[in-house]
Parts: structure tokens; sequence; C-alpha cells
């Protein structure tokens, strides 16, 4: 006789809470129709050898599996890290953080508030000119093999700075702008590109760049557009396209949350 037990239930929410996760995680790059399939293939291995029973076509689902693990380490290799990074990511423990800092057994962080409107200001300016330009914002994820590839600068956020930095002539201009700590600290850096197969052929390198960096952390990108002057944002591992200027400063609030 099957006996079903409080703890079973709880077993059943926590597997589909992390299956959840894990697709909303995949959602918006090319590993989520693998997942989908690996999925399906889970629900056939199931039916296959505990309800019908099917010895043969089972021990090849059996040998599938064997081998199965490595193959998606292999295959959601970049999701994977993603995964530990958001377990690990500070943003996880702010509340216990801030819980702790009520009881007196830490001090409260008194980091100065990130001055959006410097960056806001510079891209706008830089869209009504048609100047290309890639912002990253850190939040929580360690970029500092991003930040190796490109100039050190740790300076103020200024507007004009900005502005500099992505001009048609300064030698900077091609990589991207990282900014950590309320800081710029570096400018020219080299990002990961994305393979996902879904963007769209009208968007560049710079694009391109912004999502790969989304895919693999928490951090929000700006993209100005050279071609069209067009401002987008990637986070999350997808785009907001096309942004209205006097809306840039909320939405980039919106994805820093």
């Amino acid at each position: 006789m099957v006996t079903f037990q409080w703890i079973d239930i709880i077993d059943v929410v926590l597997v589909a809470f992390l299956m959840y996760k894990c697709y909303i995680w995949t959602g918006g790059t090319g590993a989520k129709n693998i997942f989908i399939g690996l999925i399906i293939f889970l629900l056939m291995w199931f039916f296959v050898t505990q309800i019908f029973k099917m010895k043969l076509l089972g021990s090849i689902f059996n040998g599938i599996f064997n081998v199965g693990g490595v193959a998606l380490i292999v295959i959601f290799q970049a999701e994977i890290r993603r995964f530990f990074s958001r377990i690990g990511s500070r943003n996880n423990w702010k509340h216990f953080r801030s819980f702790l800092e009520k009881l007196h057994f830490l001090k409260p962080n008194e980091q100065s508030a990130l001055p959006i409107k410097n960056i806001a200001d510079a891209c706008r300016n830089m869209s009504k000119n048609k100047i290309g330009a890639l912002i990253v914002i850190v939040k929580s994820a360690n970029l500092q093999d991003c930040i190796d590839t490109g100039e050190v600068i740790n300076a103020e956020i200024n507007t004009r700075l900005i502005e500099n930095i992505f001009f048609k002539n300064s030698p900077l201009h091609d990589g991207a702008l990282i900014v950590a700590d309320n800081k710029i600290v570096a400018a020219g850096a080299i990002l990961p590109i994305s393979r996902n197969p879904d963007i769209p052929k009208n968007l560049g390198l710079r694009h391109r760049a912004a999502l790969g960096i989304a895919e693999r952390t928490d951090a929000v990108t700006i993209i100005v557009s050279e071609e069209t002057g067009n401002i987008s944002i990637a986070a999350h591992s997808a785009y907001v396209l096309d942004i209205e200027p006097n809306e840039l400063e909320n939405i980039i609030l919106e994805k820093l949350k």
C-alpha cells in the first residue's frame, strides 16, 4: 500500500519550485528549449520505467542517465555557474543583514546611493548624437575577469567623463564601461558574447555582449546604438529595447532592485 505523508508534499513542492526557477533562469537563453526537452525526457523515463515497466526501453533510458550528468554539466555550464552565483549573491542575504543590523550585531552599511541620473544623462546625450556606448552596472556578481581586460579608472561617476570615454576618437570607446561600488572602475573592458540564436539579426555586437553578461551575472547593462541612437537595457537574460529617454532612470532603478 502506498502511503503519502506531509514530507512527501514538501518534497514535491520543493522539486516543483526548483524546476520552475531553473526554467525562469534559462528563459531568454538558448538553453531554454534544451531544458524543456530535458523535462519531457524525464517524464518519458518515468512512464517507461515506473508506470509501464518496459524493460528494454527502460534499460536504454537508464543507460542515457548514466552519462547524462556529465552531458548536463557541459550543456548548462553557464546556467549552473549563474545558479551558484545567485545562491552566493549578497542580495540574497540583504534581509538577513538588515535583521542583524537592527539587533546591533552589525554596523549599518553607509554606502552612498548610485548617481543614476549622471549615467542616464550621459546615455541621453550620447543617444542624441548617435554615439555608441556599453555601460555595465554591477550588482552583486564579481566581474573582476571583465575588469582586468580593460583600463582601470576608479573615478567618480560623472556625466562628462562617461561621454568622453565613449567619444568616437577615444581609444576606449569600443569596450564596456564598468560601474561598481558607485564608481567607474574600468573602461574598454571586453564582455562575453551571447550565443543565443534568438537575438534579432538587427542587433549588433554591443547588444550581444550586453546579453552575454546578463546571462552570466545579475549585472544591468545599458546599450546605446551607434547606428540608431536607440537606448536598450540587458538584465536577467533579457532585453528591454528602444527605451524612451525620459523613462531610462525608472527602468534602471527597476532592474537594479
